[in-house]
């Protein structure tokens, strides 16, 4: 409802179902496939289909609720348990075509919550008190600032979620569902906007510690002005936004610079050493959220290595082959060219060069076809007749991948 009246594209819809009971859905064909709330998917559509229901905050936590699904749980009920009131509006099931259109002027919107008007004043609010229940909501506003991006969040529901912050209910929540919306968040259209909401509430602290303190560290670069980290890393994640990067990517470019929020001011002019620390930092932010390991392996790439690849103007063949082995750029090329593309995000992170050129990346992707097409077989049987063995045969393919960068015209 929220997407169409704002003439966004639809993608699914939240049906609700008032009046009935679990019985009377599977007896109509309804599959049940709610482990903890009642919803059904439809016998022909698929679509999910939800009783009506409240909820009672009965422990800490995002599981801590005790559902009541019933006839009797009114429409109004329902919608007043929903985060926020702009997803606090609906429209009875036969005022939809069959495409899910309907007429935004209709009369028969049930708003109770006054959505519409948020929607038209772009504003954030949550519905009722119940918001502080459910931690996952703070996670919620964040992502849904990072799409909306011009809207604002409520006063009121900032001071609430700093209340829930300071009452110890984010330190609930479970890793698969702030990983969830964290990913989310960042494959939206300004992801900035999600760590800003986050780090205003004080949730980015006690989620991303390691994120939250590279606010006030100076961010300083030969050729650049000189620029708070954490800003620069907001510039850097709508950066890859702006160049529709991958989610994988966001990622990296969310963690790549970690080790400058623990290396002291006066190391950081030039090769500042926080790769290392970067890497150590990561892994942890993995562990305690369950990335994903592809993604994960990613960000470690360009946290080690990303000072190394802007860098790379300056390297010679054997220091481009070295830098494309620990890369590990032969045997993964599709990831090497994602973190050319993290790396070239950071480089055009900072105000008056979000339009500049990054040679490094096509370079560095010429110098990997280069070195790639070097028939390692003939050269490996090469150096076996010559009598190398085991590693013996690896230098070997390192040498012609050498010569090759070294005589290619770039």
């Amino acid at each position: 409802m929220r997407d169409r009246l704002l003439g966004r594209p639809v993608s699914d819809h939240d049906w609700l179902v008032v009046g009935a009971t679990p019985e009377a859905m599977v007896a109509g064909g309804y599959l049940p496939v709610g482990r903890d709330f009642p919803v059904f998917l439809h016998p022909e559509t698929r679509e999910e289909y939800a009783l009506a229901r409240t909820e009672r905050k009965s422990a800490p936590g995002y599981r801590g609720f005790t559902v009541h699904a019933a006839p009797d749980v009114t429409l109004e009920q329902d919608l007043a348990r929903r985060d926020l009131t702009v997803n606090a509006i609906a429209l009875p099931a036969e005022r939809v075509n069959a495409d899910g259109g309907f007429d935004p002027t209709s009369d028969t919107l049930a708003d109770p919550f006054h959505g519409q008007r948020d929607l038209r004043d772009k504003v954030l609010r949550h519905v009722t008190d119940a918001f502080r229940e459910d931690p996952v909501r703070i996670l919620r506003v964040a992502r849904f600032a990072a799409r909306f991006h011009d809207f604002s969040v409520a006063p009121e529901t900032m001071a609430l979620m700093r209340e829930m912050v300071a009452a110890g209910e984010v330190d609930a929540l479970v890793p698969e569902r702030v990983w969830q919306e964290l990913s989310r968040g960042l494959a939206e259209a300004r992801p900035s906007r999600m760590f800003e909401v986050l780090r205003e509430c004080g949730a980015l602290a006690v989620l991303l510690p390691e994120v939250d303190r590279l606010w006030g560290v100076p961010q300083r670069a030969e050729h650049h002005p000189e620029v708070d980290t954490g800003v620069h890393l907001m510039m850097v994640l709508d950066t890859a936004a702006r160049l529709q990067a991958s989610l994988p990517v966001r990622f990296a470019c969310l963690m790549h610079d970690l080790g400058k929020g623990t290396t002291p001011a006066e190391v950081l002019p030039r090769h500042t050493g926080h790769e290392k620390r970067s890497v150590e930092l990561l892994q942890q932010v993995c562990e305690r959220w369950r990335v994903p390991v592809d993604i994960r392996e990613l960000a470690e790439v360009v946290a080690r290595e990303h000072g190394h690849i802007h860098g790379s103007g300056a390297l010679d063949a054997v220091g481009l082959v070295r830098l494309l082995e620990r890369c590990d750029a032969f045997r993964k090329p599709a990831r090497f060219a994602d973190a050319l593309l993290a790396c070239e995000c950071d480089a055009r992170g900072r105000l008056g060069f979000e339009d500049a050129a990054y040679p490094q990346r096509p370079r560095l992707l010429a110098v990997l076809a280069t070195a790639a097409a070097v028939p390692t077989d003939v050269v490996a049987r090469a150096a076996q007749q010559a009598g190398a063995t085991g590693p013996k045969i690896g230098e070997a393919i390192h040498q012609a991948r050498v010569e090759a960068v070294a005589a290619s015209p770039g």
